[in-house]
């Protein structure tokens, strides 16, 4: 029989197949020889449908080669985040330590549905998700407060929109009695706000147009007013902390004042810019975070983790209290009175995987300091590429970077030229560059999540839009 990933003999039994695995990472990666496969979709599908041939085989070819055949041919058809040319998306590369994490929390399988599943795990997941809450807020560390007081709390999502979707959910059952809320965002905000909107069945969310880049208090106070008038009942203003496009932080403060005017609630999607409240330096481009009702935290973003690794944040965990559900197998009344925690009001779903487990170690291998220096080199490196940018005169740079994400154009040229200059370098597997529209125009987006990227990797960069540009 196969061996199993756990038990006595897991050790065991994962070693030999471990060896086999990093193997398989190296020679694909060779195998790549780049941030992504040359030669577009049509020719990776081929090399993936030649590498598996007869998905479900008469006879199995043994772990090894399994392993061998099946990890090389994704690495080998990988756009992989770890190199500094891969820099499109709020994709960032793991850590090594959070990485071996998640192999534990692979080999284990906790489920955090009920406490039978995962004892310990459930236990690490409370004490880590009231300590960021807490981080967040700027509240005591949980140890130090007191235990009645209201504490923050947060739950482990599988990412920024799952958490948004949460937050409006939590809105909507908070102000169930005062009619349909009414959701109102800047247009620089994700796409889940909207969505979830639709997805809640709340009426459509007002969209507030940003030609700025960042939600204007005016526009916003204008926005509420009407909405006051046509649409009486709850509101809910969704800010953002580190836009898609440009990495962009909305006035928090402002908006948070707005929203004590106006009598409404604040959420803010801090997916991309949560953490910058580890670092002491980028902190105060977070003031007004602490104010709203709910936030957005996303940490295989710039927190360095694999996927997934979100978190919804609260002030206090009373307002968890419309999550709460009941079933007898998992959670049954007497069980939850005689001290078994219940975790079916932690999330939506049931079966949940120990995603804390990997936070949990980061933070204890990195500490404090550790993350903040993360944030700090990977900010500095973004104002060191807008440097390079605005003093070459081929390109144009849109604007100083708030946080990691770099907007660009070489020059001249014109959005069609600009597109294809990006899809040729992601086809010929030399960089892989978002896009952005602002200002009216097309721009190429560097999102820099990579803290080890040099300035040498930089210039290669421009090197290579320099050569593409000119062809």
């Amino acid at each position: 029989m196969p061996p199993l990933a756990g038990g006595s003999g897991a050790a065991d039994a994962l070693r030999p197949l471990l060896d086999t695995v990093l193997g398989a990472l190296t020679t694909g990666a060779a195998a790549r020889g780049g941030p992504l496969p040359a030669g577009g979709p049509d020719a990776v599908t081929a090399r993936v449908r030649a590498a598996l041939g007869d998905v479900l085989p008469a006879r199995g070819h043994g772990d090894h080669e399994a392993l061998r055949t099946l990890v090389h041919t994704l690495a080998a058809g990988a756009a992989d985040p770890a190199d500094p040319l891969c820099a499109a998306h709020l994709h960032g590369p793991p850590l090594a330590v959070a990485a071996a994490a998640d192999l534990a929390a692979s080999a284990l399988n906790p489920s955090l549905d009920s406490w039978d599943q995962a004892p310990a795990a459930s236990a690490i997941e409370a004490l880590v998700t009231r300590a960021l809450a807490a981080e967040l807020y700027g509240a005591p560390h949980p140890e130090a407060a007191h235990p009645d007081a209201p504490h923050p709390d947060a739950l482990v999502t599988t990412g920024g929109t799952e958490a948004n979707q949460l937050a409006l959910l939590l809105a909507r059952e908070r102000h169930r009695a005062a009619g349909p809320l009414t959701v109102l965002h800047g247009a620089n905000a994700h796409h889940s706000v909207p969505r979830a909107a639709w997805l809640l069945g709340l009426p459509a969310a007002i969209g507030i147009p940003t030609p700025t880049g960042t939600l204007h208090p005016a526009d916003l106070d204008a926005a509420l007013t009407l909405a006051r008038r046509e649409r009486p009942g709850p509101l809910l203003v969704t800010a953002t902390a580190g836009t898609t496009d440009a990495g962009l932080i909305d006035p928090l403060d402002a908006l948070a004042d707005l929203c004590a005017r106006h009598g409404a609630d604040l959420h803010v999607d801090a997916a991309y810019g949560g953490t910058l409240a580890l670092s002491p330096r980028h902190r105060p481009l977070l003031s007004g975070l602490d104010r709203a009702r709910s936030i957005t935290l996303d940490l295989h973003k710039l927190g360095w983790q694999p996927v997934a690794a979100g978190l919804l944040a609260v002030p206090d965990s009373a307002l968890l209290a419309p999550l709460a559900h009941q079933a007898d197998y998992l959670n049954a009344t007497d069980d939850t009175e005689a001290g078994l925690p219940d975790l079916l009001g932690r999330s939506l779903r049931t079966t949940r995987r120990p995603d804390v487990l990997k936070i949990a170690v980061t933070l204890r291998a990195l500490g404090r300091d550790g993350l903040a220096r993360l944030i700090d080199a990977t900010c500095a490196t973004a104002q060191q590429l807008a440097r390079l940018i605005d003093a070459h005169p081929g390109f144009e740079l849109h604007a100083p970077p708030t946080i990691s994400t770099v907007l660009f154009r070489p020059v001249p040229t014109d959005d069609a030229a600009l597109a294809e200059t990006r899809r040729t370098l992601l086809l010929d597997g030399r960089a892989v560059l978002g896009r952005a529209t602002a200002d009216g125009r097309l721009w190429l987006k560097a999102t820099l999540l990579n803290p080890h990227t040099t300035t040498g990797d930089l210039a290669t960069l421009l090197t290579l839009l320099e050569g593409s540009t000119h062809r």
